[in-house]
């Protein structure tokens, strides 16, 4: 019941001003947030690596409102990279782009996300890395699909993520496993109207399964987003079924969510990669972290509580 106020709480310009100016918030983000910048970000990567975890990096942002920040996003993304590049990582870091922070939803943004995207793409091969497009409410995801069919016939290796909770993502997923293509699957984390997405939990979770088993069995490369127990067993299941070994899929958790799960994945020879989001504008990706999970929305208020 929680889940669609904290999302409206995510667009409401009060609400952001109060917990991003609060001082006893930032302390209590930074289990979500690995850090604010790409400096202190990367020995939190380094480590991750290290203990057999794969990543996909973030920069926060999105929505941008004019040309300038999304020029500004797309830099952030080529330094990110190039501060990667002596790592050796490979595909172990690859990126995570939405590109509305690319200026999508500008005028004439289509052509200017996929103009950026490019150069990003082009960037992350250059260290034998690649990118993965996010995915942002239901009236971006044609652009999105379409921007990632441009990159794959330059960039075979970009993924695109796919919503389970719309209505249109089996169709989305069939097209995507014909492609082989890298595809993340999410249950979703947007607030959409009911006329494009299921609502209630029960159905998203078949709806994940049904576009889960699509993948599976298709030639795409399954990228499996959930800390739900039940969907990482029912994946490996589905993986077993579908003749796939450990190369042939990864599960995909968020940093700061379920890290013994995490390392527990890893250690069984499961390819495990963390979502790992940083910088300043954490706001929205902060928000729908809360409205995702009660136990994430417990953890704030408690930390909240203690720390005042």
């Amino acid at each position: 019941m929680l889940g669609p106020v904290i999302l409206a709480a995510s667009r409401s310009g009060v609400t952001r001003r109060v917990l991003t100016t609060a001082p006893l918030t930032r302390p209590v983000v930074s289990r979500f947030i690995a850090g604010e910048t790409i400096g202190a970000t990367l020995p939190v990567v380094k480590d991750m690596t290290d203990r057999g975890l794969d990543v996909t990096l973030d920069v926060l942002g999105e929505d941008v409102t004019d040309r300038a920040d999304a020029l500004r996003a797309r830099d952030a993304y080529l330094r990110l990279i190039e501060a990667l590049a002596p790592l050796g990582l490979e595909m172990r870091a690859e990126v995570s782009v939405k590109l509305s922070a690319f200026g999508q939803t500008l005028s004439g943004g289509h052509d200017l996300a996929l103009s950026h995207a490019t150069e990003v793409a082009e960037a992350a091969g250059r260290i034998g890395s690649t990118l993965t497009l996010d995915m942002e409410d239901h009236t971006t995801t044609d652009s999105t699909l379409a921007v990632h069919a441009a990159l794959r016939t330059r960039f075979p290796s970009t993924g695109a993520a796919v919503q389970a909770y719309l209505f249109r993502s089996e169709d989305d997923c069939r097209a995507l496993a014909r492609a082989g293509s890298r595809v993340r699957l999410v249950k979703g984390a947007y607030k959409e109207p009911p006329a494009v997405a299921h609502q209630d939990k029960a159905e998203v979770d078949k709806a994940y399964v049904r576009c889960l088993k699509i993948l599976m069995a298709g030639e795409a490369y399954p990228m499996v987003g959930s800390h739900d127990p039940r969907i990482v067993c029912v994946a490996q299941d589905l993986a077993q079924r579908a003749g796939r070994g450990p190369d042939g899929y990864e599960f995909q958790m968020l940093y700061g969510i379920r890290p013994d799960e995490q390392a527990r994945l890893a250690a069984q020879g499961h390819r495990m990669r963390i979502y790992t989001a940083y910088g300043t504008d954490w706001y929205g990706y902060f928000m729908r972290r809360l409205a995702e999970r009660p136990a994430n929305l417990a953890f704030f208020l408690r930390s909240m509580v203690t720390r005042g």
